[in-house]
């Protein structure tokens, strides 16, 4: 395997989102446990994995995915 893994921090620097945007509004909506992280040896701790989340950023989102906010 030959993937980028990135903690929150880092990954805030290369999406130029604040990382507290990441944990709270992007986390488990639009970032998924087991496609774009992952959590080492079943722990806290975070990793991103960089080359499925700059793939699926470019990627026309689908209508369930623009309601998800809408009530």
């Amino acid at each position: 395997m030959n993937q980028k893994y990135l903690t929150t921090e880092e990954l805030s620097e290369c999406i130029k989102y604040d990382s507290k945007t990441i944990r709270r509004k992007l986390k488990d909506t639009v970032l998924i446990e087991g496609i774009h992280y992952f959590r080492p040896f079943g722990g806290r701790k975070i990793l991103y994995i960089w080359e499925q989340i700059e793939e699926d950023m470019f990627k026309v989102p689908a209508i369930n995915t623009l309601m998800a906010g809408v009530h």
